[in-house]
């Protein structure tokens, strides 16, 4: 939100009291409170003068430093809140004299001057990383509007933002207005399904803003130099989060709104649905699940969207006797071919719901003020809205969704929650502003906890369409409604990028788009994009999405990248298993790995699947692709081709292929199994070791499918010597060198010649052995 015009004046109806000076301070053993007036007081009479502002500075855990700026205290905090942790044994060093004062966390520290204008300075150790100077931050009368309250922090030269939950424009935010509300705007859009007030900067610190309404972000925009942050209300309160890299940002904001979930291990494999509006029944669906197997098409999942239930009763969680009259059997029977089961939902209730009535005499809807139940005609007519405030009402939907389970459903597809209104009435008394954005938060934890209850810890996920802050504790989401073209696709990848690189670790898209059908050359590029992501789903909305219906290749298509998808698990799960404990992304913009190669910091149209695979999606009908590779030898993992980084690359590419590169230095854990993502990982796993380094060496962990580490390998190079550390329960595995030729025999490993390298099989369990060979 914009509130002045140009450098010198402000908007009209616009009065601005920034801080100018600090007046007075108070210090405890963990925070400093400074009071700093709009003025630069030069005698007592302008100490009669409002406003004055209130800043505290303290620190929630290592690394960390809060901001709590106030005008008026006194106003009721009615929530919601975010869910942020602290660390209650937080020790922090505070100094005081005459010129300054400081507090510092970790290596990062805030330095508040007191001789001269106002100017507070965030700096990792002694690097600067931003600051708030003079007419920074302030207190905004808005007329009509209200009143905000704003911060200013400083960009430097070459500084880009990234961030701000899963946003369609362009991935480096510079020069965008963001304002953090939730809306069902589809991918074509500046709206966003999953608002997140937390941005990161190639400079390696990031900013949380803490507050669930309508924060607006000026990124560069009303001030070029400069990220503008600005929220209704007497109140502001910030975080400012130390790297020094991106990957460390992203840890630590996570630790303190909440580490992803990690997803089970079948969640990773392929999805087919109903799609939206198509007609199907029983034997629509068994004739596709029919159809995959028969042309060996490995399939893991199948969802059934919104018209497993009878229209306009959305949602009654009812099956639409109509065309499923026996839905548990039904299940029995798609789940003895193995598949998992997930249902489509959404928190609105339709007026035709055997549930309407039964919400509405229990208080369990969302009211009017008065007293009524908010309704509306949108989307399901008469609709009311589930009040998640209610605990009462969190029972009586999370009891509804566990009738489905014991019926056979694996998981929901948590649809919307995003048209919440602002005048409804919460049974907790909650602001209904702040609600708007917090409401899926409210409304994802209760079908999360339901699956985990009755499904046990690693078991649990959602396919989630809206979030906020805190949102990445409940897994997985996906874009929303895409269009089927290769805009959309790409729009698709930088929304995935821009929410990864905001605290969630776990990602999907609808395969070859929702809206509209694909060409047959759409759907084909879009499926090697869609299989190396964290999660792939086959969906549209009026058109069915398998296969063959587009033509004979996209099943050769599809049935390559499933199984491509499936025997890299090892690795893929390993890196949601990193993902769940660190916070790290499975799916890394290029700066996340690469902060010290600026030609990173803006691409958007390739990315990073876990640590060491690069993945180029082609978006051109011709097969060509530009794509960059930073230094060092990178090789292509499926043809083995070898290429210089450090430079862009140009090539072509059929359908069955895809600018797959492994990163120098590199393992990959490939197992033994290509039909199914759920197996033993390190039985039988091979680690396939790229352009290892004289005087280097790497090391891989492999997971089984509840995140425990079963086998950890690491490689050291002298030379023409590989010194193999190993350490596990014991189960067979081989060591791939990729590239490599001539390896000398040993009593200690058989050595096959493989088309990609040299196959070493220890003999026994050894915890070291070593390799020589001629590269």
């Amino acid at each position: 939100m914009k509130f002045t015009d140009g450098f010198w004046l402000n908007r009209e109806g616009i009065n601005i009291y920034n801080a100018a000076k600090v007046y007075d301070m108070e210090t405890d053993k963990d925070s400093i409170t400074v009071y700093a007036p709009h003025l630069n007081v030069q005698d007592r009479g302008q100490t009669l003068m409002g406003p004055l502002l209130t800043v505290r500075f303290s620190s929630p855990m290592p690394d960390v430093i809060c901001v709590q700026v106030y005008h008026y205290k006194g106003k009721a905090d009615r929530g919601p809140r975010f869910d942020v942790q602290k660390d209650e044994n937080i020790k922090v060093k505070i100094e005081n004299n005459q010129d300054y004062a400081l507090l510092k966390s970790g290596n990062l520290n805030v330095k508040i001057g007191k001789r001269d204008n106002w100017r507070i300075d965030f700096c990792d150790n002694d690097r600067p990383l931003t600051n708030s100077g003079w007419k920074n931050m302030g207190y905004v009368l808005a007329g009509e509007n209200g009143a905000f309250m704003k911060e200013q922090l400083s960009l430097g030269v070459g500084e880009c933002v990234y961030g701000l939950g899963e946003r369609f424009t362009p991935f480096v935010k510079n020069g965008q207005v963001v304002d953090i509300w939730n809306a069902d705007g589809g991918t074509s859009s500046e709206l966003a399904y999953k608002n997140i007030p937390f941005y990161v900067t190639n400079k390696g610190y990031g900013v949380f803003v803490n507050d669930p309404g309508c924060v607006s972000f000026e990124v560069a925009s009303e001030k070029v130099s400069r990220v503008q942050f600005s929220a209704p209300g007497e109140y502001l309160e910030y975080y400012i989060i130390n790297g020094p890299t991106i990957k460390a940002v992203l840890e630590r904001y996570t630790t303190l709104t909440g580490k992803p979930a990690l997803p089970p291990a079948w969640s990773f494999g392929l999805w087919l649905t109903t799609s939206f509006t198509t007609n199907y029944d029983e034997n629509t669906v068994t004739e596709f699940i029919d159809g995959m197997a028969k042309r060996d098409l490995p399939l893991h999942v199948f969802h059934f969207d919104c018209f497993w239930m009878k229209d306009y009763s959305w949602c009654n969680f009812e099956w639409d006797e109509r065309v499923f009259p026996d839905p548990e059997n039904m299940l029995k029977r798609l789940k003895n071919k193995g598949l998992k089961i997930c249902v489509w939902i959404n928190p609105y209730i339709a007026q035709r719901s055997s549930m309407f009535d039964e919400g509405m005499k229990n208080g369990y809807l969302l009211k009017n003020k008065n007293g009524d139940v908010w309704q509306c005609d949108a989307w399901q007519p008469g609709m009311g809205i589930v009040d998640f405030t209610n605990p009462d009402a969190c029972i009586w939907f999370a009891d509804k969704l566990a009738r489905l389970i014991d019926m056979g459903v694996d998981c929901f597809k948590t649809d919307f929650g995003e048209r919440i209104p602002i005048d409804g009435v919460y049974f907790d008394g909650s602001d209904p502003v702040k609600m708007h954005n917090y409401y899926t938060y409210l409304y994802n934890r209760v079908v999360f906890e339901v699956l985990n209850e009755k499904l046990g810890n690693s078991k649990a996920m959602v396919f989630a369409r809206s979030a906020t802050v805190g949102g990445q504790k409940f897994p997985v989401h996906w874009g929303g409604d895409c269009t089927a073209n290769y805009e959309s696709m790409a729009e698709s990848l930088r929304g995935g990028l821009s929410l990864c690189m905001s605290g969630f670790g776990f990602w999907s898209h609808d395969i070859s788009g929702f809206e509209q059908t694909a060409t047959p050359d759409v759907y084909k590029r879009w499926t090697a994009f869609g299989l190396l992501s964290s999660h792939s789903r086959l969906h549209g909305n009026g058109s069915y999405r398998v296969p063959w219906l587009f033509d004979e290749e996209a099943v050769d298509v599809l049935r390559f990248f499933t199984k491509l998808k499936c025997s890299i698990m090892p690795y893929l799960f390993g890196a949601a298993c990193i993902a769940a404990k660190s916070g790290i992304p499975v799916m890394r913009a290029m700066v996340t790995e690469f902060m010290d190669d600026p030609t990173c910091d803006y691409l958007d149209r390739q990315y990073m699947l876990g640590d060491s695979l690069l993945v180029a999606p082609i978006f051109r009908e011709d097969g060509n692709v530009t794509y960059y590779l930073p230094k060092g030898i990178w090789t292509n993992f499926i043809t083995g081709e070898k290429c210089e980084g450090g430079r862009w690359i140009n090539e072509d590419h059929s359908y069955i292929s895809i600018p797959l590169l492994v990163r120098p230095n590199s393992i990959i854990a490939v197992g033994s199994i290509d039909s199914r993502p759920d197996y033993d990982f390190a039985d039988g796993v091979t680690l396939h070791v790229f352009e290892l380094q004289d005087g280097g060496e790497t090391s891989a962990v492999v997971y089984n499918t509840v995140g425990q580490e079963e086998l950890e390998v690491t490689i050291k190079r002298h030379g023409d010597k590989l010194t193999v550390i190993k350490a596990g329960i014991g189960k067979p595995c081989h060591i791939l060198l990729r590239g490599i030729k001539n390896v000398k025999s040993s009593e200690c490993y058989k050595a096959i010649n493989d088309e990609k390298g040299v196959i070493v099989s220890p003999i026994k369990d050894m915890s070291s052995f070593e390799i020589t060979y001629n590269d």
